[in-house]
């Protein structure tokens, strides 16, 4: 049996979502973030030491980090290639490729989002307009242009196909799932990225999508 360590709000959901693209069967141990802090509670370090979410075990084998989870799934449970493209192929790489790229290169700008925008509100009283302005300057002079930059690219690639590599939904679009709708709920207007926002809506009505978040909860793109 697999069993997925979940944490609310969280990249996990993407697990979630891709086993039930594969028809898997799977467990779920929930954890909660702290309400104050939104951090990990203390339990996850106990599953891995970093303490952070998405862990999977897949009988004796133990798996943390998305991208690596989803290529372990695929290896060890795809055995038809539906969900990844052959490898060596065009389409393979480009999967391979956004596998890696979803939190290697998307998800820091967005982080830095969050942090910047929620940094005036947890400041103290006296310094707050100066945290303010802080934030905004750091937002308007370096996060929302590589935001935009990495936002532009994902509407001109998602306009061959509406997927991110090649003409069938798969893994990558799975991967890069979380870093779009993190950019919708906190920095994009949707209405100037017509191909992200169809991407957005077909996603969401897939019924495997549908069924993890029923499984999971619901979540907020932490």
């Amino acid at each position: 049996m697999i069993l997925v360590h979940h944490l609310n709000d969280s990249r996990s959901q993407r697990v979630l979502w891709l086993l039930e693209e594969l028809g898997l069967a799977y467990e779920i141990k929930r954890y909660q973030r702290d309400p104050a802090t939104l951090l990990a509670p203390p339990e996850l370090k106990a599953v891995h030491p970093l303490g952070k979410s998405p862990v999977v075990d897949d009988g004796d084998v133990r798996v943390a980090e998305t991208g690596a989870v989803v290529e372990h799934l695929l290896d060890a449970h795809d055995l038809d290639g539906r969900l990844r493209p052959a490898r060596g192929t065009a389409d393979g790489r480009k999967c391979t490729y956004w596998l890696h790229y979803a939190e290697g290169s998307a998800m820091p700008p967005l982080l830095l989002k969050l942090v910047f925008t929620q940094l005036p509100r947890r400041a103290p009283g006296f310094v707050r307009p100066l945290v303010r302005s802080i934030a905004a300057k750091a937002q308007s002079g370096f996060i929302d242009p590589q935001i935009k930059t990495h936002a532009d690219w994902w509407e001109a690639e998602l306009a061959a196909t509406g997927w991110f590599a090649g003409p069938a939904f798969s893994a990558a679009d799975v991967m890069m799932s979380f870093p779009l709708e993190a950019a919708a709920s906190r920095a994009l207007d949707l209405s100037a990225y017509p191909n992200i926002a169809r991407f957005l809506q077909t996603i969401h009505a897939r019924p495997a999508w549908k069924r993890a978040l029923e499984r999971g909860g619901e979540y907020a793109y932490g």
